[in-house]
């Protein structure tokens, strides 16, 4: 009996020890899965391994550990699905497991090792490829019921912060600059067309090819995207502002939603002019990087979006682009593309909050200019606007 109770007392030490590791050092998640004892599950999608497995079950057979990969491989087919990954590394630790057992260290993206205690870790190189710091963070200079309260208190207050940091991402906020956007693009409604100036302001501020390229009226690019003709089109147009803007004001701040929202209306404008050859108004194409904008945030934080982006967002985007397709020339398809473009490359310049790296950032900065650039090139010198 007190043989088994020093074998508990392992194995949970050095489950806490590498919770302890992979939480606080490692910026892990727990996941929640109904039916999965005696084990847990964490997440980092930005790591090498996506999922680390830390099994305490008793494996004493082949049969067994071989039941265990299926029960694995299913879940992550699941997660998977949910976090819209093409492909996902995951670690699973074995802290009693028979020596009987034969690991197999590499089964279609799953990694296995076997731990009695941390000095097994020296049995798999590989691990410090991904981890060259694990060894020294195991080890701790406290010892029993210190040791204890300190991995749990180190452990609780990661949590916290994280929960904080994801409570200022996702808590209401009051979207000023929506607003703003909302109250202009009415206001130049009701002046232009319940005054009777509607068809002069389209002619002298419509998002036209001719005009941008010929004529230098660059200024088109961006004011043709605060022009409606029609209630039925403003009226639309400033419901789905309002409900993406308010969402994506709130997820990435004011500034930010703002540069997103006239990049896009930009990107959308360039893209109309070249494969359209009529003039264009609406802001429908900022709305759609707006929706580039929310694919491209929800991607990072696809743990609490990737069902409501898989549901709502995707399809939404979908059933818009098609009804483009099939309304002919009354919707600029191509200004909608444009825009959900920019939106997406936009985001990634800027960067999500506590997910982008800065290697993205620099990436989506320079992915950004080169297609501003690109499009500036074709539009000038392959498109016959006589």
């Amino acid at each position: 009996m007190p043989e088994q109770l020093d074998s508990i007392d392992r194995k949970n030490l050095l489950a806490m020890k590498l919770l302890h590791y992979f939480i606080t050092e490692k910026n892990y998640n727990p996941v929640l899965l109904q039916g999965a004892e005696d084990e847990i599950w964490l997440e980092n999608m930005n790591s090498d391994y996506k999922i680390v497995r830390i099994v305490s079950n008793h494996i004493i057979n082949d049969e067994q550990y071989n039941f265990d990969m299926f029960k694995t491989k299913h879940i992550v087919k699941k997660i998977k699905k949910k976090t819209f990954s093409l492909s996902m590394n995951v670690l699973s630790i074995f802290t009693d497991i028979d020596d009987s057992v034969k690991i197999k260290e590499d089964t279609k993206n799953i990694d296995c090792i076997s731990l009695y205690d941390e000095k097994d870790l020296s049995k798999y190189k590989f691990i410090y490829d991904t981890f060259p710091d694990i060894s020294n963070k195991l080890d701790f200079s406290e010892e029993g019921f210190q040791l204890f309260m300190k991995i749990t208190g180190d452990i609780n207050k990661k949590n916290k912060e994280d929960a904080l940091k994801v409570d200022e991402i996702f808590k209401k906020k009051v979207p000023y600059v929506t607003i703003a956007l909302i109250i202009i693009n009415v206001l130049l409604f009701i002046l232009t067309d319940f005054l009777g100036y509607k068809n002069a302001f389209i002619v002298d501020y419509s998002v036209w090819g001719e005009g941008i390229v010929k004529y230098g009226q660059f200024y088109r690019l961006i004011t043709g995207t605060f022009i409606h003709d029609g209630l039925e089109h403003i009226l639309f147009n400033m419901y789905a502002l309002y409900v993406f803007g308010s969402q994506m004001e709130g997820f990435i701040g004011k500034t930010k939603f703002l540069i997103v929202y006239l990049f896009s209306a930009l990107t959308g404008s360039l893209f109309s002019i070249i494969f359209n050859t009529v003039p264009s108004v609406g802001a429908s194409g900022a709305i759609f990087g707006l929706m580039g904008s929310l694919l491209y945030f929800g991607y990072h934080y696809r743990v609490y979006l990737g069902s409501v982006i898989k549901s709502q967002i995707l399809p939404i985007i979908v059933i818009e682009l098609v009804l483009g397709l099939v309304a002919g020339g009354r919707i600029d398809n191509f200004a909608h593309i444009g825009g959900l473009i920019g939106g997406v490359l936009m985001t990634m310049a800027l960067g999500v909050k506590y997910k982008s790296t800065k290697s993205e950032k620099i990436n989506g900065w320079i992915v950004s200019i080169l297609l501003i650039l690109f499009l500036l090139f074709i539009a000038y010198n392959y498109i016959d606007f006589s």
